[in-house]
């Protein structure tokens, strides 16, 4: 085994018991450290004092009571020696968050911050066995054979992850673990304004997160499935792009947002997107020039296209509604398109101004088949447009009303592919039914028809409340 002297004077495998799970607000009841280097393997173990008592759960769990450290010393007596087994060390837990979070607060309450770089063996675990799909410890000592000593005692946790340290790498090449180490515990290069305490607070899960910079200006909202992972990779990047490198200078502060789940986070970006308009966000902007063609008589027994914008329609509710497009040049374009493709006259579409009997440039050409001078009955050419311009349907509101997208506990709420917003309970349904429906986006509406297909959607009746 092979320990990086040039990043680490060594390991520290570590192991936290607690009364509760909130690093901000519960206490430590027990530290364990496994400390590895040259000088061999040494252990270490300490009963905590915790502000609050412990939970009669977590007693029978760890087996720790409140009698067995009502005499500890408390974590502010013991900080300069746990701190000093693991300044300058490799930190590896199992879960490594939890550990972590709770550690680095204590420290901060006392006045010492601590930095280490950070190994979590669920993640390595997961990187070098990914045909497995438990890497819980209970299921790494099922997998692996590891002995148990003291099962929910801290330093019989940081012993079972010492155990697994030593089995990969019998198991594994030393350049496979340490590309692997590599990737789980590096560093980015963080921006030279922003707080290093905020990335140990990122979460995991999926959400929106927003950078502002100086003088709290929006500079950038993303969403992920992972917002930890998400925004430090802007900055492990900043070195390959220009826009990351900006973005990296300018940001001062970092919020987030958490959802249920990758629909609540795409609705969310579109939404706070075009309410913020951060400078560095180039898709997701307003679309005051939306528009779509719509097909109308054109007096000659065919029909010809007619640009309507969105603000002047209702997206859900019509039929007669071909292509969204942000411009009318994009628009435009489209349909130029569409007549080279499919041989259309573009003197009946609009698109080229000629006298009356007198052929199209394309009819010159032989991409037209004459419906300008008479050689294609209108009808047909009406026919052949409508074919040409199927793809582009918009499809009609598939509902007879509003409904709820299920995801996890929440409820997106949408009408006429329109998001009213997200609901929690009954009470916030309703409420967001009779806020009204917001102008259509284009965004949303592509969001909505993807998600429509895979998630759980329940009508609403605003007209049937509950109790009604």
């Amino acid at each position: 085994m092979k320990l990086d002297n040039g990043r680490w004077r060594g390991l520290a495998f570590v192991d936290i018991e607690t009364n509760g799970g909130t690093a901000t607000i519960d206490g430590i009841t027990e530290v364990g450290i496994v400390e590895v280097d040259e000088d061999g393997v040494r252990e270490w173990s300490h009963l905590v004092r915790p502000e609050g008592r412990i939970p009669e759960f977590i007693e029978r769990l760890t087996g720790i009571s409140n009698e067995m450290v009502a005499d500890a010393p408390t974590f502010a007596e013991l900080a300069e020696e746990i701190y000093d087994r693991l300044d300058g060390r490799l930190f590896i837990a199992h879960n490594a968050r939890f550990d972590y979070g709770f550690l680095r607060n204590a420290f901060e309450r006392v006045g010492m911050p601590l930095r280490p770089s950070v190994l979590c063996t669920v993640k390595l675990s997961r990187t070098l066995y990914p045909e497995h799909k438990r890497h819980g410890l209970d299921s790494l000592i099922e997998r692996h054979g590891l002995r148990v000593a003291d099962r929910h005692r801290a330093l019989g946790d940081a012993q079972l992850v010492w155990q697994f340290w030593q089995l990969i790498h019998e198991a594994f090449e030393h350049s496979v673990i340490d590309a692997a180490i590599a990737r789980l515990s590096g560093h980015p290069s963080l921006p030279p304004n922003l707080d290093p305490a905020v990335i140990d607070e990122l979460p995991e899960g999926p959400g929106v997160y927003l950078f502002f910079g100086e003088n709290d200006l929006p500079l950038y909202v993303g969403k992920s499935v992972d917002i930890r992972s998400r925004v430090l990779s802007h900055f492990s990047a900043d070195h390959r792009s220009a826009k990351e490198m900006s973005l990296s200078q300018q940001l001062r502060r970092i919020e987030w947002i958490e959802t249920a789940g990758e629909i609540g986070a795409l609705l969310l970006e579109a939404s706070l997107v075009k309410s913020r308009q951060p400078i560095h966000n180039r898709r997701l902007r307003r679309q005051s020039d939306l528009c779509a063609w719509q097909l109308v008589e054109d007096g000659q027994g065919g029909w010809r296209p007619e640009l309507a914008y969105a603000r002047d329609l209702d997206p859900g509710r019509q039929d007669n509604l071909f292509g969204f497009f942000t411009s009318r040049a994009a628009a435009v374009k489209a349909l130029r398109t569409l007549a080279e493709e499919h041989n259309l006259c573009q003197a009946c579409l609009g698109l080229e101004k000629v006298r009356s009997g007198q052929p199209c440039f394309g009819y010159q050409l032989k991409r037209c088949r004459g419906a300008c001078i008479g050689g294609e009955a209108r009808g047909m050419h009406g026919a052949r447009l409508m074919a040409a311009l199927h793809k582009l349907k918009v499809a009609r509101w598939p509902h007879p009303g509003p409904v709820g997208i299920r995801e996890g506990e929440s409820i997106h709420v949408v009408d006429g592919w329109c998001y009213l917003g997200t609901a929690k309970d009954e009470s916030e349904v309703w409420a967001l039914l009779e806020s009204g429906k917001p102008a259509f986006d284009l965004d949303v509406f592509k969001i909505l028809q993807k998600a429509m297909g895979k998630a759980t959607v329940l009508p609403l009746f605003p007209e049937t409340p509950a109790g009604g």
